[in-house]
């Protein structure tokens, strides 16, 4: 057999090489079958026979890549059974962006089956989110009560005042239903609980009179429906119901009997601080009667001396001093008749 001219070092080869050559090619191909055969053969023959075809540098990609196989042709198999048409790279992707491709997959089935318009993608934003995206759905196919308030939070009930003073303490429960297209984003069901609770208290606020409440409690569902709670949230409100309603305390009576306390501290407040003014008051008129009292000692302690001088220049004769001293003594005698008859009109 003649050699072209370019291979002719092939023609100075002895035969046995060249078929050690090939039988070692061959051997490296037939080991590397055995290889992926032992390690992938069993995934591919169960996505083969589920009508996934998956390449061999698929599960080369998926091996160097570190994602685990099986996850990937589970749910692979689960979407094409199902009848919804998956990439397996964007599997691939949601998995190493560390989302739950398992659940992801799951509620694109069970969406399916409820005939929701929900996509692989917004099915991803909203896993990658940190959303329950099988849970959404179920959600949003068999709506949830939430309880108003929540137990949980060491809240019982939730309390109102009417315009007549009396406190009602009511309890709810509401139907909700996810809303995939404002999951993302939305507000979670803490806030859906503090609007019921507010919209509660304020409807029982608007009431005249507490009887109106009790005798017509779906007065409060339809006022709070009204307001539209549920903008901004993940959640669409189906209905709000009234599950208890107890009267509670008088709370306008209350108000109005610390508010009457508070007068009367107040008012003894003020009359006590009128009475330290009064006892200040007669503390300074006693000082200043004994201010005029010495005033008036001082005064008569000049009268002799203004007696002696009226003497000694002869302004003052002997008869005019007795005559003086005459009248004092009938004065004196009169204030004590006086004082006598005082004290005898006194006894019993």
């Amino acid at each position: 057999m003649s050699v072209p001219h370019g291979f002719s070092f092939l023609a100075q080869m002895p035969e046995n090489f060249l078929t050690i050559i090939l039988l070692f090619i061959l051997g490296v191909i037939l080991f590397a079958v055995l290889v992926f055969l032992f390690a992938f053969g069993k995934l591919w023959l169960q996505a083969l026979s589920s009508g996934c075809h998956v390449k061999v540098l698929d599960f080369v990609g998926m091996y160097l890549r570190r994602v685990s196989p099986r996850v990937i042709i589970d749910t692979l198999v689960m979407a094409t059974k199902a009848g919804i048409p998956v990439d397996i790279d964007k599997l691939q992707a949601h998995v190493l962006a560390r989302g739950n491709v398992r659940t992801l997959v799951q509620a694109l089935v069970a969406a399916s089956r409820a005939r929701m318009n929900l996509t692989f993608e917004r099915g991803a934003a909203i896993d990658l989110a940190g959303r329950d995206v099988l849970d959404a759905v179920r959600t949003s196919v068999n709506p949830k009560v939430i309880d108003c308030p929540n137990p949980q939070r060491g809240q019982a009930t939730m309390d109102g005042v009417s315009k007549n003073g009396i406190q009602l303490r009511t309890r709810a429960r509401v139907t909700v239903r996810t809303n995939l297209d404002r999951l993302v984003g939305g507000a979670t069901e803490e806030t859906v609980v503090a609007r019921v609770g507010q919209g509660i208290v304020a409807a029982i606020g608007m009431a005249e009179d507490h009887k109106e409440v009790l005798a017509n409690p779906s007065r409060l569902s339809k006022l709070v429906l009204s307001e539209g709670l549920d903008a901004g949230t993940s959640f669409e409100i189906v209905s709000i119901d009234i599950a208890d309603i107890n009267v509670g305390e008088n709370i306008g009576a209350k108000l109005l009997t610390d508010q009457a306390e508070a007068q009367k501290r107040q008012a003894q407040a003020e009359a006590e601080a009128q009475r330290a003014r009064a006892v200040a008051r007669g503390q300074e008129m006693e000082a200043l009667q004994r201010e005029n009292r010495a005033k008036v000692i001082l005064a008569e302690a000049e009268i002799p001396k203004a007696i002696a001088e009226a003497f000694r220049q002869g302004n003052l004769g002997i008869m005019d001093y007795y005559n003086l001293q005459n009248i004092k003594a009938d004065t004196h005698m009169r204030n004590r008749i006086v004082a006598s008859r005082d004290e005898t009109r006194e006894e019993p």
